[in-house]
């Protein structure tokens, strides 16, 4: 489950940072790399990190309130 969750805040922090670029600068860098805001690879990149987002919103829940970043020993 933690590398789950450390993919999933990778995949949200790029996913601000293109908001980012394209609220600042009006540059979409997901449509720049798969050439097209409506291709496949661009659809696929978005639905990947809405996925993402939803998981980082619904672990907590799952695991008592706590989202494990680290390897957890009980002790």
């Amino acid at each position: 489950m933690r590398i789950v969750n450390i993919i999933a805040y990778v995949l949200v922090i790029l996913g601000a940072v293109n908001w980012g670029l394209f609220g600042l600068f009006d540059f979409n860098l997901v449509s720049t790399i798969f050439q097209g805001a409506r291709t496949v690879g661009s659809v696929i990149t978005y639905a990947i990190i809405a996925l993402a987002a939803l998981w980082l919103i619904i672990s907590p829940f799952i695991t008592d309130g706590v989202l494990w970043l680290k390897n957890h020993r009980a002790d």
